[in-house]
C-alpha cells in the first residue's frame, strides 16, 4: 500500500488519530444534518419557502459522501470487500438516490421520484459504525436469537388460533371477514396497541378477546426479558476481560483508563 493510501486509510478507517476522530465527527455532524434536510424537505410550507435551499445543500451532501465513498474504495486494503460489506451498501445506498432522481422523469413519475429521495434517510444507518455498543447489542440479539425465535413462533401460533376462533365465533357479519383479518386483529389486540377497527359483538368473542388482552401483557415482557439477560450477560463477559495488572481486580468498564480500586492504568494491560 502506498504512502498516501496508507495516510487516508488511517484517517477514514481509523479513530486512533486526531486527523481520524476528526474525520468521524464531522461526518456524523453532515449525517445527521443532511437527515434533518430531507426531514424537512417533504413539509410543504417549508419546501415552497426554501426549496432551492434544500435542493443546493442536499447536493452538497451527496457530493461529500460521494467523495467519502471513493476515498474508501480507494483506500481499503479489500476495496471489494468493503463494497459488498453492510457498511459499504449503506453507504452506496446513502448516494445513489439522488442521481437516480436525475435520470427519472415525467409527471407520472413524480410519486418514484419521491420514494427515491426519500431513501436518503437510510444514512442515517451510517451511524451504525461510530457506535461502539451496537457491538455489544448486536452480539447480545444474536446469542438470544433461539429464544426470540421460539418466542414468536408461540406469539404466530397463538394469533392463529385466536384468528380462527374469532372468524368462527363473529364471523363476517361483525368484521372478520376471514381468517387472516381475524389473525390480523389477534395481533393487534395481543400487542396492546387496539386500532378499534374490528371489534367482537358477542359474548363469546368478547371473552375470548378479553383472554387474548390478558394473554397479550403476559408475553409481552418476554422478550424485554431475554434480550436484557443476554445484554448483562454480554457486558460482564467484556468487564471481566479487563483486569488490572497491579491490584488483579477485574470488572472494569469498557473505556475505563485507569483501575477504580488502585487507581493504576489499564492501558498496559489491554
Amino acid at each position: 500500500m502506498s504512502a498516501l493510501r496508507e495516510k487516508v486509510w488511517r484517517v477514514i478507517f481509523g479513530t486512533d488519530t486526531p486527523a481520524g476522530r476528526l474525520f468521524d465527527l464531522v461526518l456524523i455532524y453532515g449525517i445527521l444534518l443532511s437527515v434533518g434536510v430531507v426531514v424537512l424537505d417533504s413539509v410543504a410550507s417549508l419546501h415552497a419557502r426554501l426549496g432551492p435551499w434544500f435542493f443546493y445543500t442536499e447536493w452538497f451532501f451527496t457530493l461529500l459522501f460521494t467523495l467519502e465513498y471513493g476515498l474508501r474504495i480507494y483506500s481499503s486494503r479489500r476495496p471489494l470487500r468493503y463494497v459488498c460489506s453492510f457498511f459499504g451498501l449503506v453507504d452506496l445506498i446513502s448516494i445513489i438516490p439522488s442521481y437516480l432522481a436525475l435520470l427519472v422523469t415525467g409527471a407520472n413519475y413524480l410519486l418514484v421520484v419521491r420514494l427515491i429521495r426519500v431513501l436518503r434517510v437510510f444514512r442515517v444507518l451510517k451511524l451504525v459504525r461510530y457506535m461502539e455498543e451496537a457491538s455489544v447489542l448486536t452480539r447480545s440479539l444474536y446469542l438470544a436469537r433461539r429464544k426470540i425465535l421460539v418466542f414468536f413462533t408461540t406469539v404466530i401460533v397463538l394469533s392463529a388460533v385466536f384468528g380462527c376462533l374469532m372468524f368462527v365465533v363473529e364471523g363476517p357479519e361483525h368484521g372478520f371477514s376471514s381468517i387472516p383479518k381475524s389473525i390480523y386483529w389477534t395481533i393487534v389486540t395481543m400487542t396492546t396497541v387496539g386500532y378499534g377497527d374490528i371489534t367482537p359483538q358477542t359474548v363469546l368473542g368478547q371473552l375470548i378477546a378479553s383472554v387474548a388482552m390478558l394473554l397479550g401483557y403476559s408475553i409481552i415482557a418476554i422478550p424485554t426479558g431475554i434480550i436484557t439477560a443476554e445484554l448483562a450477560g454480554e457486558l460482564s463477559r467484556s468487564r471481566a476481560g479487563r483486569g488490572c495488572q497491579h491490584c488483579g481486580r477485574a470488572g472494569h468498564e469498557a473505556d475505563a483508563h485507569h483501575c477504580r480500586h488502585c487507581g493504576e492504568s489499564l492501558l498496559a494491560g489491554d
